[in-house]
């Protein structure tokens, strides 16, 4: 992994991406005019993390680069701030003061959506197995300003962890959180989630495992909640409850803990 900056440097943008790759790990390039591909060549690595003055990019070899953006999470916080309901965080049975469990972050909409939710004295834990997209994640919940006050609150109350998911739901403590969210890549993607074709060559592709199912329920106090395809069968194969009939193509499974 690299970490640079954007073909105009400067000393803030120079020290963040510093900062960053000692934080990480990752290996840092001064870009000193030379192109994307050049540090590729050099560093033999593909992906790059480009820090910019106001925000974070990532670009791998192939595909359109990535920007972090709370995208459709913006929308729905605006409408959620209005006094709204949100589809997601009411069959969560989200309420403030909640701790949640994101399994698969991606690029945090529905972390951002949860933590909203959870008001100022919750939290959300944010599991991605991707690196890239993990430092992508971290480094934009830091910097992004939006013109909403409440949610640049809501990305500060977002620990983004490097971990596969099963292996992070191992680490907690039973009954250690409120709610366990999965939304796992669909395997049959559709033409409304092309604009996610850049994030699908980074996230894990494979289906949820049952194991992953048991831990989550070890972790939560009230309920698991699964995003999926009505039709894909997940449902039933991993023993989540039927989502009543609409005309979504996508909707959530939940287990009920505390009934």
């Amino acid at each position: 992994m690299i970490i640079t900056t954007g073909e105009h440097e400067s000393p803030r943008t120079v020290a963040r991406a510093q900062a960053l790759a000692r934080e990480s790990g990752a290996a840092y390039a001064r870009r000193s005019g030379r192109s994307l591909n050049e540090l590729r060549s050099r560093y033999e690595d593909n992906d790059v993390l480009i820090i910019l003055e106001n925000g974070v990019r990532l670009a791998g070899a192939a595909g359109n680069p990535m920007e972090f953006h709370p995208s459709m999470s913006y929308v729905r916080a605006k409408r959620l701030l209005k006094g709204e309901k949100d589809s997601m965080l009411e069959a969560a049975c989200a309420v403030p003061g909640d701790l949640i469990v994101d399994c698969t972050a991606g690029l945090g909409a529905d972390s951002i959506m949860f933590a909203l939710g959870a008001g100022g004295k919750g939290k959300v834990i944010a599991l991605e197995s991707s690196f890239p997209l993990y430092l992508l994640l971290r480094e934009g919940l830091q910097t992004y300003q939006s013109g909403i006050p409440e949610f640049n609150k809501a990305l500060q109350r977002i620990e983004a962890r490097h971990t596969e998911h099963l292996e992070g739901l191992r680490s907690m403590p039973d009954k250690s959180a409120d709610i366990v969210y999965f939304d796992p890549m669909f395997r049959d993607p559709t033409l409304e989630s092309s604009s996610l074709s850049p994030l699908r060559s980074y996230a894990n592709a494979a289906p949820l495992r049952q194991e992953a199912i048991a831990e989550a329920r070890r972790v939560a106090r009230k309920t698991v909640v699964l995003k999926e395809k009505r039709d894909s069968g997940e449902f039933e194969r991993l023993g989540f409850e039927t989502p009543a009939r609409s005309r979504s193509k996508i909707t959530y499974g939940v287990m009920h803990l505390d009934r």
